[in-house]
């Protein structure tokens, strides 16, 4: 009978070894995903129809934290305008670089090339309704919606160019809806731009 009880005590213990090594496990699961979330990757929603086509009102997006500096044609989330609210737009110019509106041919130039944006500009718009010319300050990026007449950008006054150090990351995928989930790529157009 002794060893009976033995036998009971051990399998107690075990079973409770058990249910704190997977108690553990899930806290340290949930830690790491908590610190991807924090420094990592994010997820954000898309609450306006300011980047269609590119993105529409609803979708959900990933973001790389660490992606480092954006560059030109990079959908960027950032500290935005209105009360620092998350605000998702296009990096079109980079600190140092002249943004411009418009060439001969009605595009945006930046340092004299004119970026073709047919690919990404959202259907019968047009890259602005206003003339601008901008020098970009070192540390500062022009953004602009894709959905130029349905866009609160750079072109305002009221906003004008972006800090570098408010951008929280590049998004680089649709993951919501399943029917829209894509990888965001970079435009080739801005390849050009010297």
């Amino acid at each position: 009978m002794t060893v009976a009880k033995d036998g009971s005590k051990a399998e107690s213990a075990r079973r409770k070894g058990g249910f704190r090594e997977t108690v553990g496990l899930i806290v340290a699961g949930i830690a790491v995903a908590l610190l991807l979330q924090a420094f990592v990757i994010g997820s954000f929603w898309i609450p306006s129809e300011s980047m269609e086509n590119t993105l529409k009102v609803g979708d959900r997006v990933v973001v790389n934290k660490l992606n480092g500096s954006a560059d030109r044609g990079d959908i960027v989330v950032f500290k935005g305008w209105e009360n620092g609210e998350d605000t998702i737009k296009r990096v079109i110019a980079v600190g140092g670089d002249t943004v411009e509106c418009c060439d001969k041919k009605k595009r945006i130039t930046v340092n004299g090339t004119p970026i073709e944006e047919q690919g990404y500009l959202f259907k019968g718009d047009f890259p602005s309704g206003d003339p601008f010319k901008e020098k970009i300050p070192p540390g500062r990026l022009w953004v602009m919606g894709d959905h130029r007449t349905g866009s609160a950008d750079s072109r305002d006054e009221r906003h004008g160019t972006i800090s570098e150090d408010d951008v929280v990351g590049r998004a680089f995928a649709i993951y919501w809806p399943f029917s829209r989930a894509t990888i965001l790529s970079r435009p080739e157009t801005f390849d050009r731009v010297r």
